[in-house]
């Protein structure tokens, strides 16, 4: 059984109004720049916060547990590092335990920038959860969609 050549323009239409994908992709978009912008002034962009804030720990984690945790693969988690070891904001040591393996710190000055950015976070978090309708489900959807293979 064969697809046509062309898929027909209702397709393209039900595809975007019903996919699920286009439109996560949509919402992150647009997130993502709402919280680019308001995190400019702490120097930060919002995939850096939420990469320091990954490494907000008691005990530096390594790049592998840091990468599952924000479902991202070890060579893009790696290439965004270095801009912020090059501001010194994160810096990287061996594994004592496991020589191959890297721990991730966050620097005195990476602690300082996110103790700036939290409280913008925090205010456009609120601001953003208040225009939903309820935040707690959607979430909840989310963490189930991300944990559905990969």
């Amino acid at each position: 059984m064969h697809a046509p050549a062309n898929p027909a323009f209702e397709t393209t239409l039900l595809v975007r109004d019903t996919c699920l994908c286009l439109h996560t992709q949509r919402a992150a978009r647009a997130l993502a720049r709402r919280f680019d912008v308001a995190l400019k002034p702490a120097g930060i962009t919002s995939g850096q916060f939420s990469l320091l804030m990954s490494l907000n720990r008691p005990k530096p984690p390594n790049l592998g547990s840091v990468a599952a945790l924000l479902a991202m693969d070890r060579t893009t988690l790696t290439a965004n590092l270095k801009p912020l070891e090059r501001r010194a904001l994160v810096e990287t040591a061996p594994d004592p335990t496991d020589r191959r393996a890297r721990l991730l710190r966050l620097t005195p000055a990476g602690r300082a920038v996110l103790a700036e950015a939290v409280p913008i976070w925090r205010h456009l978090h609120a601001a953003i959860e208040t225009a939903l309708s309820d935040p707690n489900h959607l979430r909840s959807e989310l963490n189930l969609l991300s944990r559905s293979g990969g």
